[in-house]
């Protein structure tokens, strides 16, 4: 970055597999920096400062960040530091880029924006379905087993109401053409389509 008039916004347009975040920053401080990029969905941020306190890591840490190391660091210890959020990250990576949003599957929480929104866990079990699918048709049998773990026994407009109500929250956000119905198999995302009604979280 070379400005630092609209720092986390940059951070986030740019989606970095890891910050490595000062606090002593011009502008925006790290700590207001860290809280608008977790609440957009961007990990690992580490935060590397002269700033020793402990009211300061623990702030620094409830605002989300996943590492905080003060300077001077030893560039051993920081490389280490970097390599096992980067490995902690790959490994639990759950969250999905849908094209003008991210979701997280383990909270369930949908990230646009800069803003972020808590969905019903299966409204959100439904999302994370049909994303990993990647535009795949996933059966009605498939999302019932994936929300009940089975699809025997299930009336199926049980699955309806929940689709239904997922379809409505998503309209709301200008995201309802991401999902589709395909008529006598079941459901696709669809990635790539942009809704054209006007939208957002506000």
């Amino acid at each position: 970055l070379q400005a630092f008039d609209h720092t986390a916004g940059e951070i986030i347009r740019q989606e970095p597999d890891l910050v490595l975040l000062d606090v002593n920053l011009p502008g925006m401080n790290g700590f207001d920096i860290c809280r608008e990029l977790k609440k957009s969905g961007i990990g690992p941020v580490l935060v590397l400062t002269s700033r020793d306190t402990l009211k300061d890591e623990l702030h620094a840490l409830v605002l989300g960040a996943d590492e905080y190391l003060t300077k001077p660091c030893r560039k051993e210890r920081l490389l280490a530091r970097i390599e096992n959020l980067l490995r902690r990250y790959e490994i639990n990576r759950n969250i999905l880029d849908g094209g003008g949003f991210r979701y997280d599957r383990n909270t369930h929480t949908l990230f646009q924006q800069g803003h972020s929104i808590l969905l019903a866990e299966n409204q959100g079990i439904i999302l994370g379905e049909l994303m990993v699918h990647g535009g795949e048709i996933v059966s009605k049998a498939a999302l019932c087993t994936a929300l009940w773990g089975t699809s025997e026994y299930i009336d199926e407009n049980a699955l309806q109401v929940n689709m239904t109500r997922l379809k409505k929250t998503l309209a709301g956000l200008g995201l309802k053409h991401h999902i589709e119905t395909v008529r006598g198999q079941g459901y696709r995302f669809v990635k790539e389509r942009a809704d054209k009604e006007s939208g957002g979280l506000e």
